[in-house]
Order: C-alpha cells, then structure tokens, then sequence
C-alpha cells in the first residue's frame, strides 16, 4: 500500500479567529479556502503520495477537496486538530497503508517540490519525518511510518514534544526545514510575512483582490 496525506480542516464558522483584527468574518472563512487549495494544489502535483484524505464536515471545504481528487472523511472531524489527524492515521493503519504525511491547511506557500523534499528524506519504518514552523514552536509537517506509529499532539510548542515522542519509542527523528511549509497563517504577524513574499499563490490573489496588498502589511481590512 502506499503514503497517503492528510489535512485536517476546521469548520468556516471557527476558521482563522486570531485574524480578527484584521478581517471580518467571511474573509476569513474566504482566506482559509484560498489558502486549502493552495495546499491540496501542492499535495495534488507531489509525485510519492498514495492519495490525500481532507478531515472535515464544512461544506465548502469538503467540495473544494473533491475538485482535486482528494478523499473526505469525517471520523473525529469536530473535535479539533489532533484527534482528527489521530483519527486519521488509525483509519490508514487499518487499511494498511505504508504511512501518513500530514500537514495543515494553512500553509499556502508549500510546494510539490517540498512535499517530495520530505518523502525523499524519510527513512524506512519505523520512522519519524517532522518540518517545524518558522519559529520552531509548530509542528507544520509530519510523516510517519506506520501512520501511527508515534503519538502526535499538535498545538503551539509541539515540535519539541514530538522529536522526544518519537525518541522515546526508539525512532531517530529526521528534521527538514522547508521556508514554504513554515509558514503558517494563524496571526497578524504571518499574513505580514506572507504578504512580503511574492508568490504565485491563490492566497495572493485573494488578498489582492480584497486590497490586503495595498498600504502597510498591518493595515485593516474590514471590506
């Protein structure tokens, strides 16, 4: 069997609330779809995945996954990151799939060429492949074998507890620090960030047409 990607993806009515203070509520639920499709665009054009598997009850995103091919399940769906991204990899493990990459939604400057970057580097199983946020806090990209072979809890400071989680069971982990899958969009402070890159991205193109590219990276934008 093969290595499948998995992205949990919340509901729009609870996507991107630290944006508050930047965007009203249906940009953000906007900027949250942009910022999936460029995800699922990466992960569709990988060479080395299996498939990709959404987590998610919310409409939209749901259809917007299907538009590439990916395969939407539910199981633990509504009760946050970590217990769908669990849910996920004991789902995989019992059909007997070889591991599991999953990444987050939100990182919109992820590329095939860095998605095929971790699977290169992943060693044979048991094994443990972790890519960390810009600030070494998150955990932004993880691939294990088998799916469920070390215990993953995500959250703001998960890097450091997954290396030892994995340590602990015996598994040296292999660390990659990719620039496009570090960045993720949670604070006013990343969209900056993000904004000073240019990209071919349908984030970009969202925040261009919304004015977000216009004036100060900071500057409101309640349209």
């Amino acid at each position: 069997m093969g290595l499948w990607a998995v992205v949990p993806v919340k509901e729009r009515d609870r996507a991107k609330e630290r944006l508050t203070p930047l965007l009203r509520t249906e940009l953000r639920q906007e900027l949250a779809l942009a910022m999936l499709e460029d995800v699922l665009t990466a992960l569709a054009a990988s060479s080395g995945l299996a498939g990709v598997m959404a987590v998610t009850v919310d409409p939209a995103a749901r259809r917007l996954a299907r538009r590439y091919d990916a395969r939407v399940v539910e199981n633990s769906a509504r009760d946050g990151h970590t217990s769908a991204v669990g849910a996920a990899a004991q789902l995989l493990r019992a059909e007997g799939q070889n591991g599991m990459l999953t990444v987050p939604g939100d990182i919109p400057l992820v590329t095939a060429d860095e998605i095929e970057q971790i699977i290169a580097a992943h060693q044979p199983a048991p094994s443990f492949t972790i890519v960390p946020s810009h600030d070494e806090g998150g955990s932004n990209a993880i691939l294990v074998s088998p799916p469920d072979a070390v215990p993953l809890r995500f959250g703001v400071d998960s890097f450091f507890p997954h290396l030892r989680a994995a340590e602990a069971l015996g598994i040296r982990p292999t660390v990659l620090r990719l620039p496009g899958i570090a960045l993720d969009i949670d604070h006013p402070e990343d969209l900056a960030m993000f904004i000073r890159q240019p990209s071919l991205t349908r984030t970009r193109v969202f925040l261009a047409e919304n004015a977000m590219l216009v004036g100060p990276p900071l500057a409101p934008a309640r349209l």
